[in-house]
């Protein structure tokens, strides 16, 4: 697995904000980890609210820290709330619990980082999200057949669609 370049970061998030646009959603800010959690390139679009950063980066925190959507890592949330509590707890980072964030995979399945989008209503962030990292090349976890999600543990989301 290579690592992810900074110009492949950058492309993830113009290629959401172009989607974003075509969608004519909620001024975005959106965040690129590296499969470490480290902060790889951050944007945020003229109009977005403050502490967009902080949520963009906790929501695709989660989704490294849980090898799954952020939108699950809410769903798990609710199911075992003593579970993520102590995850939050000993956690070296920031799990924000929303939709919006989602890892970027290569071909092979391999996690390569993970993007956050904020601004927006959950879905349209999601939505934002994965056009940015198919359009630049990486996979969600959603473009695996079943066959690889079972190889590869992939956990995937229900077809997720635009609420407005």
């Amino acid at each position: 697995m290579l690592p992810l370049s900074m110009d492949q970061a950058l492309a993830i998030l113009q290629n959401t904000f172009k989607k974003a646009a075509d969608m004519r959603a909620h001024a975005l800010a959106a965040i690129v980890l590296d499969a470490g959690g480290q902060v790889k390139a951050f944007l945020k679009q003229d109009g977005a609210s403050i502490k967009r950063f902080e949520i963009a980066r906790g929501k695709a925190f989660a989704s490294l820290a849980m090898h799954r959507s952020s939108r699950q890592v809410l769903q798990k949330a609710r199911e075992k709330p003593l579970f993520m509590e102590t995850l939050r707890a000993i956690s070296d980072g920031p799990i924000f619990l929303e939709a919006g964030g989602q890892l970027i995979r290569d071909a092979q399945g391999e996690i390569v980082g993970a993007l956050g989008v904020t601004g927006d209503v959950n879905e349209v962030d999601d939505i934002c999200a994965m056009a940015g990292i198919r359009a630049a090349g990486f996979r969600c976890d959603s473009d695996f057949s079943d066959a690889d999600c079972a190889r590869l543990n992939i956990k995937k989301d229900a077809e997720i669609r635009d609420p407005r």
